[in-house]
């Protein structure tokens, strides 16, 4: 009979939890390659399923992709590491690369521009769900570059839907079909 330091655990009797909106927290690492959009919309269209937020899945493909893709193009590692969180109603998508935030304010200005130019996608998702969306410095992973993105759930279910207008269509829109006389 051996002796061991190391303790038993017994086995939990927990009943395993069933996957569902408060309950996705999800992260993964990613190669930078072109390729990696593609990869990220897969496990996130998934990931949103089976939690229960496939209403969620248009907007939040949109901003997947576009940080995603935004992150291969700045990051000077092999890899990038993405995030998907559902907490008080919002969906939070994070993209971390390892572009170091520049220490020359005229550098950082410039490599500020650059990234919000490459996101103005994502600002016109994130606006039509009444989002939000930004990055600044990431102290985790290992540094660099935060970007994200906030998709309230509300805001988010209507992502698609044409806007509902007060005192009807503007003189500028015109609709299809007979004119009545």
């Amino acid at each position: 009979m051996s002796v061991s330091r190391c303790p038993v655990v017994p086995a939990l009797s927990l009943p395993p939890a069933v996957p569902g909106p408060e309950t996705l927290a999800c992260s993964f690492t990613l190669p930078a390659q072109p390729t990696s959009p593609a990869l990220a919309r897969a496990a996130s269209r998934e990931m949103l399923r089976a939690h229960g937020l496939a209403d969620l899945v248009d907007p939040a493909l949109q901003a997947v992709s576009e940080l995603v893709a935004v992150a291969c193009r700045f990051t000077a590692s092999a890899d990038l590491y993405l995030s998907l969180r559902y907490r008080a109603a919002a969906l939070r998508v994070i993209a971390y690369d390892s572009h170091p935030r520049h220490t020359h304010p005229r550098l950082a200005e410039a490599c500020d521009t650059r990234r919000r130019a490459a996101l103005r996608f994502l600002a016109c998702v994130c606006r039509a769900c009444d989002g939000a969306w930004g990055f600044d410095e990431a102290r985790e992973p290992g540094g660099g570059t935060r970007m994200w993105a906030t998709l309230p759930g509300e805001g988010a279910r209507s992502y698609g839907n044409p806007p509902v207008l007060r005192g009807g269509l503007p003189k500028s829109v015109s609709t299809w079909g007979p004119t009545v006389t």
